[in-house]
């Protein structure tokens, strides 16, 4: 008889795709598959929403796939997603409503108005200014709402039916009383419970749905980008990463709570830390776009990025701002337009290409620059998902930020970090930084080279002026 290796499994719900990963006890990847999430639908009124059933639809389709091929024994689930992104349920998970992602702006006003009232800011607040929406402007659908959960917590509930709210050390939800005195009814807020802990088995219906026993262990998981520090390995105060995907991210682990202009700070998912950072809308999308939308899909991605790669540093002058979906850290602005600047008859599709690739990375210094101003330092800055898988990205990204970049051995680094959690939950490993010690690993560490850091910190200049610029004449719509 062949022995089954144990797994976890390890699913990851992005934006645009749900991700799942059976991951060995020492971080292996196993085998891995996604499939779409279904597409976000929205208006100029600033919606934009997604169907959580679809989300369910993929995660079975690929998790039957993924148990129906590879010899594994799964022995616990955890699940990170997107977000903040508002998932309003009945009492059986059923969604009330189409989910209200990240890219949603219709709840600004509450935002700024649960700030003023709580103290909490950006990602701490979570889904609470967007249920306060709803509370508000659909009163009927708030009604019939059990749970407002997380996207994570919204798939937690559907594998083990048990509604929770995961929080991680240090972090802490408004009194009732507050919620209650906001407009929020504090009773469709689910239980509070850790991240990393079990949270019940997984149910008959969801195994018969996923291929699996019932009974397996389910883990209260966490956002997407905490899940990546886990799986990419950072641990100590300066520690940072770049968490890729579709919107984009920067954020460094420090010892001490930081104020940094256009960006949030937060408890860190490890004890003792604090995340200071902030996350981009569409900076991974740009290079999609521009192949898949402005490209019409004809040349493939690799080719759009090698010819990239083979033009001159700078791309011959020209500039990309990368808003093409408005831009949270650190501009704040759902108006933000993209554009390309300095356009002549030299420049070609390589030469575009090229200024989305170093877009990114200007946008990720963008962020940086006010962080490190207030007194954080960086020791290197582990890179995360599709893009990583480019040598030329990766050099671009080290160049124009100036740090050390360092790629995880294994690149899906949100499915690793929900296997870590879910590894120490079953006791596999005694806390988190055992688990993510003995789980990763780094491959490959690329400097920044020093004859480019004066082109790159002109370009840097450019980039920062042309939003002020350009965003009076820019019409919104």
């Amino acid at each position: 008889m062949t022995t089954r290796a144990p797994a976890i499994l390890a699913i990851d719900l992005g934006t645009t795709s749900a991700k799942a990963g059976l991951v060995g006890l020492d971080g292996a990847l196993i085998a891995s598959g996604s499939a779409p999430a279904g597409a976000v639908t929205g208006d100029a009124t600033g919606r934009a929403e997604q169907d959580p059933e679809a989300w369910w639809t993929a995660v079975v389709a690929v998790v039957r796939e993924l148990v129906g091929r590879d010899a594994a024994d799964v022995v616990a689930v955890a699940a990170d997603g997107h977000g903040p992104t508002l998932t309003a349920v009945d009492a059986e998970g059923r969604p009330t409503r189409p989910a209200m992602t990240w890219l949603d702006t219709r709840s600004r006003g509450e935002l700024d108005e649960l700030a003023a009232a709580t103290g909490l800011r950006g990602w701490a607040l979570g889904v609470l200014p967007a249920a306060l929406w709803i509370a508000r402007h659909e009163p009927a659908i708030a009604a019939r709402t059990a749970w407002y959960l997380n996207t994570w917590e919204f798939l937690a509930l559907r594998l083990s039916g048990c509604a929770a709210t995961t929080l991680v050390a240090g972090q802490q939800l408004p009194s009732s009383n507050t919620l209650a005195a906001a407009g929020i009814d504090p009773a469709r807020v689910a239980p509070q419970v850790a991240a990393g802990s079990v949270i019940g088995g997984l149910t008959a219906s969801a195994a018969s749905d996923l291929g699996l026993p019932p009974g397996i262990p389910v883990v209260a998981g966490v956002v997407d980008a905490f899940a990546s520090f886990h799986g990419a390995g950072l641990l100590r105060p300066g520690d940072a990463i770049d968490t890729g995907g579709a919107s984009g991210g920067f954020g460094v682990y420090w010892d001490e709570p930081v104020q940094a202009a256009g960006s949030f700070c937060t408890p860190a998912p490890l004890d003792g830390l604090y995340i200071v950072g902030g996350a981009m809308a569409a900076t991974g999308r740009a290079l999609d776009w521009f192949v898949d939308d402005v490209l019409g899909g004809a040349i493939p991605l690799a080719t759009v990025v090698e010819e990239a790669a083979a033009t001159t540093p700078g791309a011959e002058g020209l500039v990309f701002l990368p808003y093409l979906a408005g831009e949270r850290s650190p501009l704040w602005d759902p108006d933000a337009r993209g554009a390309f600047v300095g356009l002549t008859v030299r420049h070609g599709r390589a030469q575009m290409a090229r200024a989305i690739l170093e877009a990114a990375a200007l946008a990720i210094r963008h962020v940086a620059a006010p962080i490190l101003a207030a007194g954080v330092t960086v020791n290197e800055m582990r890179l995360c998902g599709g893009p990583a898988r480019s040598v030329a990205w990766n050099r671009i990204k080290a160049d124009v930020t100036g740090f050390t970049v360092a790629v995880p051995h294994v690149l899906e680094t949100a499915v690793v970090g929900s296997a870590i959690l879910a590894a120490t939950a079953i006791g596999t490993y005694p806390d988190t930084r055992a688990a993510i010690a003995a789980m990763t690993r780094v491959d490959e560490r690329l400097e920044p080279d020093p004859n480019l850091r004066g082109l790159y910190d002109s370009l840097f200049a450019t980039y920062v002026g042309l939003h002020p610029a350009i965003r009076p004449i820019v019409p919104a719509a």
